[in-house]
Parts: structure tokens; C-alpha cells; sequence
């Protein structure tokens, strides 16, 4: 039992980069409410990408039976929206189709690719 919010649910080193990530689900076919997320997250997620490290969620959209890879720059913006009065979750629509998760046969949840899509990004800019 914790007394206090934590971090992030899952974290380890991969290329030797750190990553921390948290794992949310929603019912919803067509949009996830920012009120699965908690402040103390997106706080935690801020200061980790600033000492260079990878934050990001995987979202289960369960009645589509579908994962995405939410990198914290995009959870920010629309937790910025939120905060300055906008929409309270985001659309599926809003999202980058190319983060959405492809499935193979040997990994049920296949994040790393995820994150070598995000280095390779990253990397880009």
C-alpha cells in the first residue's frame, strides 16, 4: 500500500536510454478521458523527458481492441487543452496512425517497436 502517489508503473533502460511508462485502458471506441491521468504523472513524465529520458502510455482501447503508443509531448498537448479549457479527453480521430500498435505473432504487446519508432523520430527533429 502507498501512502503517496508514485511514478509511472514500468521502467528499465532500453538502448540505453531510460524509459518509464504507464499502462490505461478505456472502454470508450472513439476517445480516452484525460481524468485517467493524473497530475503527479504528467509532472513525473515532464521532468524524466527533461533529464533525457523516454515517457510515454500505452492505451488499451478495449472495445476496439487496440493499443496506442502516447508519447508525453502528445499527452501534453492535450492536457494543455484541457487545462485551458478545452476537451477533457482526446479523440481517436487526433491520433497518429502510426502509433497505433501492429501485431505479430511471438509478442502480445510489441512496445519496443513503439519505442524505436519514437527514437527514430526523436531523432529526426
Amino acid at each position: 500500500y502507498f501512502d503517496e502517489p508514485s511514478t509511472l508503473d514500468y521502467n528499465g533502460i532500453y538502448k540505453g536510454k531510460y524509459i518509464e511508462f504507464d499502462a490505461k485502458e478505456t472502454a470508450s471506441k472513439t476517445s480516452f478521458p484525460l481524468s485517467n491521468i493524473h497530475a503527479h504523472q504528467m509532472e513525473f513524465m515532464r521532468d524524466f523527458e527533461r533529464q533525457e529520458g523516454i515517457a510515454f502510455f500505452i492505451i488499451f482501447f478495449a472495445r476496439r481492441s487496440s493499443f496506442y503508443y502516447l508519447t508525453y509531448k502528445e499527452a501534453e498537448k492535450f492536457w494543455k487543452r484541457a487545462e485551458e479549457g478545452g476537451r477533457k479527453s482526446f479523440r481517436i480521430e487526433e491520433l497518429d496512425k502510426d502509433m497505433f500498435f501492429t501485431f505479430g505473432q511471438s509478442v502480445p504487446v510489441p512496445f519496443l517497436d513503439m519505442i524505436n519508432k519514437d527514437l527514430q523520430m526523436r531523432d529526426e527533429k
